[in-house]
């Protein structure tokens, strides 16, 4: 299980695979065509939720770029239904708000990343393939919004059945105490001088483990945990 995503990393000869979704055409095609013109293949694109999931299902994309306004069903309705169905897809919201709680909910639904539609060209393809890698993205500002609504859920008492958590080794605990930080896995494989893959390799094991489904679910179980606050 924990082997999987790692067979959906993308190559040289084997680029992200992304879907776009908005609702309006003329952003929708410029946004795939820069995505085309940087290498990324794009597998599929959609106007409205409902066409969204049903696309992403035949498609299954490693990446949506998703709009959260869109016509018959909302984007973070879309962004539920596209996780449920495969856990393995990222989705990263490019959305024009900004507002907190259409970040939050849009987190909450599954999304691994949102950016909001002033990013620049160069920051949005940056976003694409950090998220296809397991990095969670956001626009600046809205990263520690979404660490201080986990840290408030971890606050609020466990539920009296909570099952044991699993037996992590003691690099896998070191990794995930700094994905709990923020960190990327960038940083992270130059503070703990080890390879992007190999820290990649952790977290996926990790989220086996666990049996999460994605960088977000992980950090959340990692405040729950206390881990951001060790030093």
């Amino acid at each position: 299980m924990t082997d999987q995503p790692m067979t959906d990393q993308p190559t040289a000869d084997r680029p992200v695979r992304v879907m776009v979704v908005d609702d309006h055409p003329m952003w929708r095609d410029a946004v795939s065509r820069d995505l085309a013109e940087a290498g990324l293949d794009v597998v599929a694109t959609a106007g409205d939720g409902e066409e969204a999931v049903r696309r992403a299902r035949a498609c299954t994309p490693q990446v949506v770029v998703l709009d959260l306004n869109l016509p018959s069903l909302s984007g973070a309705e879309v962004c539920r239904q596209v996780v449920a169905h495969d856990p393995a897809v990222r989705v990263l919201v490019l959305s024009a708000s900004g507002e907190h709680q259409d970040v939050l909910e849009a987190v909450k639904s599954g999304a691994t990343g949102y950016l909001v539609k002033s990013a620049g060209r160069e920051e949005l393809l940056d976003a694409v393939r950090r998220t296809a890698v397991g990095d969670a993205v956001f626009t600046p500002g809205l990263a520690g919004l979404v660490l201080g609504e986990f840290r408030r859920l971890a606050s609020e008492p466990a539920p009296a059945s909570a099952p044991a958590a699993p037996q992590l080794t003691a690099r896998e605990t070191e990794v995930l105490r700094l994905v709990a930080k923020g960190l990327s896995y960038r940083q992270i494989a130059d503070r703990l001088v080890l390879s992007h893959r190999t820290v990649q390799n952790h977290v996926q094991n990790t989220l086996g483990k666990l049996q999460l489904h994605n960088r977000v679910e992980l950090v959340r179980y990692a405040i729950e945990q206390g881990l951001d606050d060790e030093i």
